[in-house]
């Protein structure tokens, strides 16, 4: 009796091992109305600061507004941009764990990179998106994503931190664009952004990002706006205090009776009186109108001669403060109060959130 196995049980065994050491396949995740709701309150609020910073760079009225949430696979980002464009690749080296791309078209690319080396973007070439104009289009889409982490650093009250984009023309009917090569994303989260640079530009700006890092986001929004449970300071132990003795019965003492003494309670004098309506001078309202320079500091940095001649436009000075600390303000030279960094319409603004108290003025400029 021959002990061979023959193929049609080859076969069979081989198909049961692969069948049984099959891994099961991960359950697809979507967003759901508020996740997606949320995360285009979250782009609302980020990329209103990332459209100050772009103006600033640019010298042009920047708008990036109504933020579209959708999910979008692979295969339908590639019927989406069927011509080539300029696509950005930003990760999170702080407070956030994962990455995300920016997709621009090659037109408004290069009014960008005009804007940027000292044109006036009219009458730019897309095809003429050399190596130099993509490095610029990188330093504007670095400002813009960094003025983004920094409104993340305030409504998630953590360090936000990003690294440097990464840019590249890229085909999405091709393989191996830049979107290939950062994960395996079978289904991705598209947020669409109307893009406005003067009358240049009036196009869309595209955020596209694994859904776990969706999600991600919408769980730090709602941790950081949830309110946080009082947790009862631990009682310390109550000093009883020490009971009366116990009455004794009187000893009966004759007391001879002292003259009485006229007693009355010691008045002082206040060391500061306070401030009466009485006391202030009748014309005190002439000094109303005198005007005063009211100065927010941003922060400080010392650099030496030469780094400052070899300043140009475009460069970066990294300055002592953190991402998302209060700013100081100054009143004719004089530190008064710390805020926050606001945008109201087209201007930046400051959000008074605390007034620092005299005796902590003293020494201070």
């Amino acid at each position: 009796m021959s002990e061979m196995l023959s193929q049609d049980e080859i076969d069979a065994l081989l198909r049961g091992t692969s069948d049984s050491s099959k891994p099961e396949a991960k359950p697809e995740e979507h967003l759901d109305s508020m996740e997606s709701d949320a995360l285009g309150e979250i782009g609302n609020i980020s990329f209103g600061n990332s459209a100050t910073a772009l103006s600033t760079l640019l010298q042009q009225k920047v708008e990036i507004t109504t933020p579209i949430v959708s999910e979008v696979t692979i295969d339908a980002l590639r019927e989406r941009y069927p011509t080539p464009h300029v696509a950005l690749r930003v990760g999170y080296t702080e407070g956030l764990k994962g990455e995300n791309v920016l997709v621009l078209t090659r037109e408004d690319a290069a009014i960008i990179s005009d804007l940027m080396l000292g044109g006036n973007g009219i009458d730019v070439d897309p095809e003429g998106l050399d190596e130099i104009r993509l490095s610029a289009v990188q330093e504007a889409m670095n400002q813009m994503m960094g003025a983004a982490a920094t409104s993340l650093s305030t409504v998630f009250s953590k360090k936000i931190d990003i690294s440097p984009p990464l840019v590249e023309v890229f085909d999405a009917t091709k393989t191996q664009t830049i979107i290939d090569r950062l994960e395996l994303w079978e289904t991705m989260v598209l947020i669409e952004f109307n893009l406005k640079v003067g009358t240049l530009i009036d196009s869309k700006i595209v955020q596209i990002a694994p859904i776990q890092f969706g999600k991600q986001l919408v769980n730090e929004l709602m941790t950081a706006t949830s309110p946080q449970p009082v947790v009862p300071a631990a009682a310390a132990p109550k000093q009883e205090a020490p009971k009366a003795p116990a009455p004794q019965q009187p000893v009966r003492q004759e007391v001879k009776s002292a003259p009485e003494v006229a007693v009355s309670q010691a008045e002082f004098m206040p060391l500061h009186a306070p401030a009466t309506n009485d006391s202030i001078p009748a014309n005190l309202g002439l000094l109303y109108d005198v005007p005063l320079s009211v100065t927010v500091e941003l922060g400080r940095t010392k650099r030496s001669v030469r780094e400052v001649l070899e300043l140009s436009q475009g460069s970066i000075i990294e300055l002592d403060k953190l991402a998302g600390e209060p700013v100081d303000i100054y009143v004719n030279q004089q530190r008064i109060a710390r805020g926050e960094v606001v945008v109201i319409e087209e201007n930046f603004g400051v959000r008074v959130t605390e007034i620092i108290q005299p005796h902590e003025r003293i020494g201070i400029v």
